[in-house]
């Protein structure tokens, strides 16, 4: 890897191994698809046997941020934490950065859909929009940390539709479209998601595309 960096001063990745900070399979799926075209050999944090920090953050960005570092230094490799969440207006932002905790230990993500449904309606249901938030987090054992983020904005359905995906994807109908995230085509999903937005900028600003 370089510390080389470009005009707008973000630091450049080469071709190479890159850890994926996450135990969460569905989400290390989807970020070993989106860095595919560009010659890196992502390997899981779970694959290493690196525990999983504690997310002490009051962000995406600092629980991402947090996560990248643990694993670049544990590696000594560069790492690629995300952390994202669904953020419900009506919710003021709920569960957000607390969205995989509402999935409970077992990561019961049916329970955690009940759970935001029936905080909808507790809250009078009249606004059910929401955006899901994507921070990723580029660390170097050094220390050093590019951050980027990226949203996608719909609305909260119920009952769930769709079986691809993962998390609260049976429930998030995002703008203009009929259907749920679990329901598009992963590769349709990938170019529309939040975390392809952040991926967009990751990728522009650190793997010279």
């Amino acid at each position: 890897m370089t510390d080389a960096q470009n005009k707008q001063g973000h630091r450049q990745l080469e071709k190479g191994k890159l850890i994926v900070a996450s135990h969460n399979a569905g989400k290390v799926r989807e970020i070993r698809d989106l860095l595919a075209p560009f010659g890196i050999e992502p390997i899981s944090a779970g694959e290493l046997g690196l525990p999983e920090p504690e997310e002490t953050g009051t962000t995406f960005q600092a629980n991402a941020e947090l996560k990248a570092l643990a694993a670049a230094k544990a590696a000594n490799l560069p790492a690629l934490a995300d952390d994202s969440g669904l953020a419900v207006e009506i919710l003021k932002g709920a569960p957000g950065i607390y969205s995989a905790r509402w999935a409970g230990p077992q990561k019961d993500f049916s329970l955690a859909m009940e759970e935001v449904e029936k905080a909808i309606r507790e809250a009078g249901a009249h606004d059910r929009s929401a955006h899901f938030v994507c921070g990723l987090a580029l660390a170097w054992p050094d220390g050093h940390v590019e951050y980027f983020e990226g949203t996608v904005d719909g609305t909260i359905i119920w009952p769930p539709r769709g079986d691809r995906g993962f998390g609260y994807d049976p429930i998030f109908q995002p703008l203009r479209r009929l259907e749920t995230f679990a329901e598009i085509e992963p590769n349709e999903k990938h170019a529309m998601s939040h975390r392809a937005h952040a991926f967009r900028k990751l990728t522009g600003a650190c793997f010279g595309q």
